[in-house]
């Protein structure tokens, strides 16, 4: 991402706050155990509008300003710190390599910012997890509310600001697509070599150590978030990270995994036998699942809804749970009543980019949000026979043949001017593929 490219999103972002004031704070360190924090992962509104990954750090955007329409706060140098816990930028640098009009220590926030924001008509500021930060953004807006009345300026009202850089971050260029396209590329790897590798005997945690180990060898940051390697019936719990189990015979495997580049992320759920070869239930729930997820693919296209394509994956996925017997009754009243929820209890897609459940509005009152060229979302369908699962009511009991069977199948998938592109296509689906 090059300079040029933060500096076109802080003069989007500008343009549609006018005489506003928007105000970003950087994400806080995370402590593992007592005094071990985890690696810095930067605020995702913070990166986007900066490309600057250091704690500690405020952005300030005044479109008003006669002098500085883009400030920063941030650690200065510190040499003794820096033996510690590596080198900062300091201020002078943050002015040089990050565009900034003006760059101060971030000690003298309190005493620089009010001049950035008497002169707003609204300060846009998204109240965050530092809730101390946000009692300093409350403290100034409350002071300059008091002193309105003599200069007849200042910020009226708050805006939460991720509500219009959520919009801008829905749609990827060209550079955001790339590196997401080498996300997936590293991600798509890591699966294969795991659909190649996974055999009964082994434990969970050694696919995902070769999964992680692509992910790393290939200069990805590392997990886009915590590795899914869930073998027989524990792939019936949507977020079982565990991964200590013992891979036997006759299971399925379920693997969700994807990996960060440039900050940027890919997020991939396959499905396989271990052994090479599904039982015929698992055939039967896989082909179900299966051609809901291509099925709904086929629904992402520029004009239609977010959600028309988990519409068409709940028409197929009920129409396959009748077909079986473990649903009852007619197609679309069965939808209307959710009576497929004790098998799939999840929507079929979310947005992708910087996050992982990226951000950007799925819905505008009764209406969903549609779909234009260059908006990424995950296309991810499964059924989970969960054990001990309790029937929707006036539903039949469920066989046991069916109990402990777990299967989930995603792709990230662009949309482009004329339908979509399966980003993720290079990991086999296709039961032929899968079976050896």
């Amino acid at each position: 991402m090059t300079s040029s490219e933060y500096q076109q999103r802080r003069q989007q972002l500008m343009s549609k706050i006018a005489n506003g004031t928007a105000i970003f704070r950087s994400a806080p360190t995370a402590v593992m155990h007592n005094d071990v924090e985890y690696n810095y992962r930067q605020d995702s509104d913070f990166f986007y509008l900066t490309g600057f990954n250091e704690p500690q750090a405020v952005a300030v955007l005044a479109p008003h300003h006669p002098e500085h329409r883009f400030i920063l706060f941030v650690q200065p140098k510190d040499p003794e710190k820096e033996v510690w816990n590596g080198y900062l930028c300091g201020v002078d640098a943050a002015k040089e390599l990050y565009g900034a009009d003006v760059a101060y220590p971030i000690t003298e926030l309190n005493e620089k910012l009010p001049q950035y924001l008497e002169k707003a008509d609204r300060l846009y500021y998204h109240f965050g997890r530092d809730r101390s930060f946000n009692d300093t953004i409350l403290r100034h807006y409350q002071s300059l509310l008091r002193t309105y009345p003599k200069r007849g300026t200042g910020p009226v009202g708050i805006e939460d600001a991720s509500l219009i850089v959520s919009t801008m971050r829905l749609v990827k260029n060209k550079t955001e697509l790339n590196l997401m396209r080498r996300a997936v590329e590293i991600a798509v790897e890591a699966h294969n070599k795991a659909l190649q590798n996974s055999t009964p005997g082994r434990y969970e945690y050694e696919i995902q150590a070769e999964i992680e180990h692509i992910f790393r060898l290939r200069g990805a940051m590392g997990p886009a978030y915590p590795s899914i390697v869930a073998s027989g019936k524990n792939a019936c719990v949507l977020h079982y990270v565990e991964n200590n189990s013992q891979i036997q015979d006759n299971d399925l495997l379920l693997i969700d995994a994807g990996c960060a580049y440039g900050y940027y992320n890919s997020d991939i759920t396959r499905t396989f036998p271990v052994n090479g070869k599904f039982t015929p239930e698992q055939k039967i729930l896989y082909e179900i699942v299966l051609e809901a997820q291509k099925q709904a693919i086929e629904e992402v296209k520029p004009g239609n809804g977010f959600d028309a394509p988990h519409k068409k994956a709940l028409r197929i996925l009920t129409e396959g749970l009748v077909e079986i017997g473990l649903l009852k009754g007619d197609i679309d009243k069965l939808i209307e009543g959710e009576k497929y929820k004790p098998f799939y209890m999840h929507r079929t897609s979310h947005w992708l980019g910087l996050d992982v459940h990226d951000v950007g509005v799925y819905q505008h009152g009764e209406n969903s949000h549609i779909l234009q060229a260059g908006h990424v979302l995950t296309i991810e369908p499964g059924l989970y026979i969960v054990p001990n699962i309790k029937p929707a009511e006036d539903q039949p009991e469920i066989d046991p043949r069916w109990v402990g069977i777990g299967i989930r199948i995603e792709d990230d998938v662009l949309v482009t001017s004329d339908g979509c592109e399966v980003l993720t296509a290079g990991v086999p689906k296709e039961v032929k593929d899968v079976e050896r």
